[in-house]
């Protein structure tokens, strides 16, 4: 089990009142569980690194082994961050979208302009605008959320409105 410094600690007892749920797609999710093993499997070599640069001598005026502790404490509070979020985990199902509205998971075809955008309702950990992945605590997420098709929002922008119409949820 890593041990975490008493600067993660008190980190992460400032966050708890962020433990809320955390909303991703079963691939965000695989996504996770991924990078996780990846940080466990590079635990070794960063053991190793920092007991190799330890040897160097005086430890306080050793910048290699430094570095390597440094290198190995984020790795270990990364892991912990994971492991914490991982339990929090609320897989979202697109497929249970019968109401017709925006849901999360759901994907909306917006017109907006004259032009077509096509967005996907996820969580806040899985946002990606420019491949069409919106937060549902975005500005427009929030908007589009229980929403039908047919329906208009309008979102206040730094050049003005900005009015999209809801022409089909999936």
């Amino acid at each position: 089990m890593a041990q975490i410094s008493r600067r993660q600690s008190e980190e992460l007892s400032r966050q708890k009142g962020n433990a809320g749920p955390i909303h991703l797609t079963k691939d965000g999710f695989e996504r996770m569980k991924e990078q996780l093993a990846r940080l466990k499997k590079s635990m070794p070599d960063l053991v190793a690194e920092a007991q190799r640069t330890a040897a160097y001598g005086d430890r306080s005026d050793n910048a290699e082994y430094k570095e390597a502790k440094s290198s190995l404490r984020r790795a270990q509070g990364r892991i912990f961050n994971i492991e914490d979020q991982i339990k929090r985990v609320v897989i979202i199902e697109p497929d249970r979208n019968i109401s017709g509205t925006v849901q999360l998971g759901s994907t909306a075809v917006l017109e907006t302009g004259g032009m077509k955008k096509t967005f996907q309702i996820v969580g806040p950990h899985e946002t990606d605008p420019a491949n069409g992945r919106i937060s549902y605590k975005s500005p427009l997420g929030a908007a589009l959320m229980n929403r039908a098709k047919g329906d208009t929002v309008t979102i206040q922008t730094g050049s003005g409105n900005k009015i999209y119409r809801i022409i089909e949820v999936r």
